[in-house]
């Protein structure tokens, strides 16, 4: 039979060794979170630089930017749209 103070060691050691366990899987779990964002914001930026790239083009060929669809819309030739 063990001492009462052993028990009470036993208990904290095991009390320890799962809160320990639960912050590792919180801590990974966030990192894993941080990733997912990161290539998110990642993948904005790129395409965001895409869209930015096509509307200077649009413009600087005398294009009309259409903003509701995105696209550029080119001056009938000869006149004004």
């Amino acid at each position: 039979m063990m001492p009462g103070w052993v028990k009470i060691a036993a208990g904290a050691l095991v009390l320890a060794a799962v809160a320990w366990a639960v912050l590792q899987i919180r801590e990974e779990g966030a990192r894993s979170v941080k990733q997912t964002i990161e290539r998110q914001n990642n993948e904005a930026a790129l395409q965001s630089a895409a869209r930015r790239s096509d509307f200077d083009r649009c413009v600087d060929g005398g294009g009309l930017w259409n903003f509701g669809t995105g696209e550029c819309r080119r001056p009938a030739p000869g006149g004004r749209d």
